[in-house]
C-alpha cells in the first residue's frame, strides 16, 4: 500500500530500530517502577508498624509501672485491712487522688456496680454509677474496666476527653481489681503522640514512594530520549561516563550513609532518655522504700545506679560506633587509638597503636573510609578469629597514607574471603583509588589499606590539625 508520496505506509526502518530499542526499556522501567514503589511502600509499612507497636508497648510498661508504684503506695494499707474496713478505703482514695503526674496523668477507682470513687483531674465523675458507658465510637468504657479488673489485670483502648483540653483522644488504660474490695484500681495515658508520630511517618513514606516514581518516570523519559538521539551505539566515551557515574553515585551512597550515621547518633541520644523511664521507676521505688523504712532501698537504688550507668555506657558506645566525634574534633590517629583501646578493654584483647604525625592532612574522605576499614577489621577478629594480640599502624608515605591491621589468630578461611566485610573494605579503599591488601595465614592476618597521595592536604595557615 503506498501513501500520497508513492512510499510504502507503515513505520521505517529507523522507526523499527527506535521501538525495539525504547519498547523493552519502557516496559522495563514500568516493572521496576511498579516493584520499587510498592516494595518499598510494603516494607515502609511494615517498619512503621513496627514502631508503632513498639511505642504502644512502651506506653503499657509506663503503665504498669505507674500502677506498681501506685500499688506500693497503698499496699499495706489494702493487706492488713478487712473488706469491710472503710477507714483504710478513704485512706486508698485519698493516696490515689493525690497520685497525679504529668498533665493529664491520674489514677482513678471505680466499684465493681460501676460508681466512680477516685478522679482527681475529672472530679465530675466522682460518686456517680457511670455503668454502661461508651465512648463516641461505642466502644464500652467503665463495664470493660470493670470486667478486666474482675480477672485481675489488663489493657483496655477507648476515647476520652483529655482533662488539660477537654478535647477527646485515644487512651490506653491499665486496670487491676482489688478484689477483696470489688474495686477497679487503673491509670491511663493518652496516645495521641504516637499516632501523630505514626500518621506523619506514613505521610512521610508515601510522599518519598512517589517522590520515586516521579523520579523513575524522569529517568525512564531520560533513557529514551538518549536512546533516540544515539541510537544504539555505544562508544568508549559514554563507557567511561557511565563508569564516572556509577563511581559518583557510589561517593553518594556512602556520603548518605555517613550523613544517615550521624543523623541516628543523634536521635538515638536524644530520645535515650525514654529507655531511663524504668530507671526513674526504680528510684522513685527506693525513694518510697527509704522514706517507709524498707531494708530494701539500698537494693534499689544501686539496682537503679548500675542500669543507668549501662544506660549511659550504651549510649556513649552506640553514638561513638556509628560517628565518633574524635574523628571530627582531633583526626584519624587520635580516633584510631580510642578505637584500638575501646577494642581491647572490651575484649579482653592485646591490643598496640602505633602511628607517624603526618606532614599534610587527610581529606575527610579518606580518614572515614580508613576509620571504617579499621571497625571493620576489628570487628571481624573479635568474631572469628580467636586472637589475643592486635596491633594496628598509620602513617603518611611518599606515596599517600597507609593502615595496617595484624592479628595473631587463626587466619580466615576461604569461605570468609569474599565475605561482606571485606567487599566493604575494598570498595571504600577502590573508591579512593588506592589499594587493599590481605594476607592470611595460619598464624594470623594483615590487612593493609593505601591511600593516594590524592588525598593529602598540603597544610595552610588555617589547618594544622594532624590527620
Amino acid at each position: 500500500m503506498l501513501d500520497r508520496s508513492g512510499h510504502k505506509g507503515g513505520l521505517s526502518y529507523g522507526q523499527k530500530i527506535f521501538l525495539l530499542a525504547t519498547l523493552p526499556l519502557v516496559l522495563a522501567m514500568a516493572m521496576l517502577s511498579f516493584l520499587v514503589t510498592n516494595e518499598a511502600r510494603v516494607m515502609s509499612q511494615r517498619e512503621i508498624a513496627g514502631l508503632e507497636a513498639q511505642l504502644i508497648a512502651a506506653k503499657r510498661e509506663e503503665l504498669k509501672n505507674y500502677l506498681s508504684i501506685a500499688r506500693t503506695a497503698f499496699g499495706p494499707i489494702y493487706g492488713n485491712a478487712l473488706p469491710d474496713d472503710e477507714g483504710a478505703k478513704t485512706r486508698v482514695a485519698q493516696i490515689l487522688a493525690a497520685m497525679t503526674y504529668g498533665t493529664d496523668g491520674f489514677f482513678f477507682v471505680y466499684d465493681y456496680d460501676g460508681k466512680n470513687i477516685v478522679s482527681p483531674r475529672q472530679t465530675w465523675l466522682i460518686e456517680k454509677n457511670w455503668a454502661g458507658l461508651r465512648d463516641t465510637e461505642g466502644t464500652p468504657v467503665v463495664d470493660s474496666l470493670i470486667a478486666t479488673a474482675r480477672q485481675g489485670s489488663g489493657f483496655h483502648s477507648y476515647v476520652w476527653p483529655k482533662p488539660s483540653t477537654g478535647r477527646d483522644g485515644r487512651m490506653i488504660t491499665y486496670v487491676i481489681g482489688l478484689q477483696d474490695w470489688r474495686w477497679a484500681i487503673g491509670t491511663g495515658v493518652f496516645i495521641d503522640d504516637v499516632l501523630a508520630s505514626v500518621a506523619a511517618a506514613r505521610q512521610t513514606t508515601e510522599a518519598r514512594v512517589q517522590r520515586t516514581f516521579l523520579y523513575i518516570g524522569a529517568v525512564t523519559a531520560a533513557s529514551v530520549l538518549v536512546v533516540f538521539l544515539s541510537g544504539l551505539f555505544l562508544n568508549i566515551r559514554e563507557r567511561r561516563l557511565a563508569d564516572a557515574k556509577l563511581k559518583a553515585l557510589t561517593q553518594r551512597i556512602f556520603d548518605t550513609q555517613e550523613e544517615e550515621r550521624g543523623r541516628v547518633a543523634r536521635e538515638l541520644h536524644d530520645s535515650i532518655s525514654q529507655m531511663l523511664v524504668g530507671v526513674r521507676y526504680t528510684l522513685e521505688l527506693a525513694r518510697k522504700r527509704l522514706t517507709s523504712g524498707d531494708g530494701r532501698a539500698g537494693e534499689s537504688l544501686d539496682q537503679g545506679i548500675d542500669n543507668l550507668n549501662g544506660a549511659i555506657q550504651e549510649v556513649r558506645r552506640i553514638s561513638r560506633d556509628l560517628r565518633p566525634g574524635v574523628l571530627d574534633d582531633l583526626g584519624l590517629g587520635p580516633a584510631l587509638q580510642a578505637l584500638t583501646e575501646e577494642f581491647g578493654k572490651r575484649t579482653g584483647i592485646e591490643t598496640a597503636f602505633e602511628t607517624v604525625v603526618f606532614r599534610n592532612r587527610l581529606d575527610q574522605d579518606a580518614k572515614i573510609a580508613l576509620y571504617r576499614i579499621a571497625q571493620e577489621a576489628l570487628t571481624n577478629i573479635e568474631r572469628h578469629s580467636g586472637a589475643t594480640k592486635v596491633t594496628m599502624f598509620v602513617r603518611g608515605t611518599k606515596s599517600g597514607a597507609v593502615l595496617r591491621i595484624e592479628d595473631n589468630g587463626r587466619g580466615m578461611p576461604a569461605t570468609r574471603s569474599d565475605g561482606l566485610g571485606l567487599r566493604n573494605m575494598a570498595e571504600r579503599v577502590e573508591r579512593l583509588d588506592g589499594t587493599l591488601r590481605i594476607l592470611s595465614t595460619k598464624t594470623g592476618t594483615m590487612i593493609e589499606a593505601q591511600v593516594p597521595l590524592t588525598h593529602m592536604l598540603p597544610p595552610t595557615g588555617a589547618t594544622k590539625a594532624s590527620a
